[in-house]
């Protein structure tokens, strides 16, 4: 039987998958931003529009809750992974996932598909492809002053941009307070994400998160792998490390070769149908 989407979640970071070979709908801004609407919609934290099939590999898209579209989303592909296992696409437990922001490797770690491994990639400091205004450089403990108050910020892109800010004390309320003003603050012309940074251990950090485009959110592949590059590079963690998320917990490894691998698991909540008023 095919319905019209189906919805999972990644440790509390859900989307709804919506299979364009199954259903005809038209995914203009405002129906994406009324879908995504926990009073007036389905409720999530975006939409995972797919599968295309490409030659070496199977391309989505990932879209957020305010209609713009996401490069890479860590939770996504894991997810998007998930219903591919579950809708009868694959024929193998390790295939390629297209997105905006590059290709990826996945591979299914257990005979359900709850555990999935996703390399994400190599990271980059360099302004240029975050992007970010200024000169060339490789973004490390540079200041940035807001509401009067200096922040020590680190940013990267591993497929889409992020910027960490290592702390002592993290809270919900304070990346609530940051967020809004750092993801549109000038210097990125993309916008950006957000993550507050506490390390706890060589083995073990705790992030709180702020999405471009979603907001508050729960749990986050793309800000896991990136809080942890960034503790990395500053010597703080070794390779192995566990991130810890109010919605619970991913694997990050990083590799000598520079990319970076997540593990984290997929829970398939619900599927249904979609009212008339959103399909063509």
């Amino acid at each position: 039987m095919n319905f019209d989407f189906y919805k999972y979640h990644a440790l509390g970071n859900d989307y709804i998958v919506i299979d364009p070979n199954k259903v005809n709908i038209n995914l203009t801004k405002e129906n994406i931003q009324l879908l995504c609407h926990r009073n007036f919609g389905i409720g999530s934290d975006g939409i995972l529009y797919g599968p295309f099939f490409q030659e070496d590999a199977i391309y989505f898209r990932i879209l957020n809750p305010d209609g713009s579209e996401a490069e890479k989303s860590g939770n996504g592909i894991r997810i998007f992974s998930r219903y591919l296992f579950d809708a009868g696409y694959l024929k193998s437990n390790q295939f390629y996932l297209e997105t905006l922001g590059g290709k990826v490797h996945v591979e299914l770690l257990d005979s359900k598909a709850h555990l999935i491994k996703v390399d994400m990639g190599k990271v980059t400091f360099m302004s240029s492809q975050i992007p970010m205004t200024g000169p060339e450089r490789e973004v490390i403990n540079e200041e940035l002053i807001i509401k009067e108050k200096k922040l020590t910020i680190n940013c990267l892109s591993i497929g889409n941009p992020h910027c960490v800010i290592p702390l002592t004390t993290i809270s919900k309320e304070l990346v609530e307070e940051l967020g809004p003003m750092i993801e549109n603050h000038e210097i990125f012309p993309n916008r950006i994400n957000l993550q507050l940074l506490k390390v706890l251990d060589r083995n073990h950090i705790q992030i709180e998160i702020w999405e471009r485009g979603a907001g508050y959110t729960l749990a986050s592949g793309s800000s896991s792998c990136a809080a942890a590059s960034v503790a990395y590079k500053m010597g703080l963690v070794n390779e192995n490390i566990t991130v810890s998320m109010p919605g619970g917990q991913i694997e990050i490894k990083m590799a000598p070769t520079g990319h970076v691998y997540m593990t984290g698991s997929v829970t398939e909540v619900y599927k249904g149908y979609i009212a008339d008023q959103f399909l063509k």
